[in-house]
């Protein structure tokens, strides 16, 4: 991704938006470590401080997180994503979950009134990497694949605006699932997502929307006790 001979006034913000790009575009996807500075450096063709200070301003803008004698990783899709994350990272998981239950629910329901063939495979080949993820005992693969999966059917909407926000809502919603399943799977925390496939297939929108409906509502983060009536 080098930069044709940019303008020197505007080669810092050239820079980020560069860097930016690869984010957004799941180049680098969440969770993964960026080039080293001497890496970005060369691809680029900028100067060391040119990229220090792109990197540093991603990292205030919530995408990056730098982690000293680590590296540099990326934490956010945007920065709204960012803002979200840092927001909603005490709250109680089950409030982050009846917000799962209602945004899902509403997708779902949407999904299987329109939903295409390309949608519909698309979810079909999530549906098998997230239990290729579940067999090989994969507890953060696993994770990747159901919020992917989610995702997914939240994207069979069509609607932008509900599929953007899901998706600045992703690392909030992964970490809470990562809490639910914990560092190894075990079989209480699994849970079937074939029914809700086959509802939004069979484009039965109230059987797709209680289904998806539910399965955050089960799940039970760690330290989090069942209310009374549960």
């Amino acid at each position: 991704m080098p930069l044709s001979h940019p303008r020197r006034s505007a080669l810092s913000e050239q820079v980020i938006a560069a860097l930016r790009a690869q984010i957004t575009s799941g180049e680098w996807p969440v969770g993964s470590r960026i080039p080293t500075e001497p890496e970005l450096v060369e691809q680029l063709g900028v100067a060391r401080n040119t990229v220090r200070e792109a990197v540093r301003a991603l990292a205030h803008n919530g995408l990056l997180a730098i982690r000293q004698g680590s590296g540099t990783y990326v934490v956010a899709t945007s920065e709204l994503a960012g803002v979200m994350q840092r927001r909603f990272a005490g709250a109680d998981p089950r409030h982050i979950a009846e917000l799962r239950s209602t945004l899902e629910s509403s997708a779902a329901r949407l999904a299987a009134e329109r939903r295409t063939e390309k949608d519909l495979k698309q979810l079909d080949t999530l549906l098998r990497r997230r239990e290729e993820a579940w067999d090989a005992g994969d507890a953060e693969a696993f994770v990747t694949a159901d919020a992917t999966f989610h995702l997914a059917v939240v994207s069979a909407s069509h609607n932008d605006v509900m599929t953007a926000m899901y998706a600045d809502l992703g690392e909030v919603l992964r970490d809470w699932l990562r809490e639910d399943v914990g560092e190894e799977l075990t079989p209480d925390t699994y849970m079937e997502h074939g029914r809700l496939l086959d509802a939004i297939r069979a484009g039965d929108a109230a059987r797709a929307a209680a289904e998806a409906a539910r399965y955050p509502l089960l799940c039970r983060p760690r330290g989090v006790s069942s209310p009374a009536g549960d």
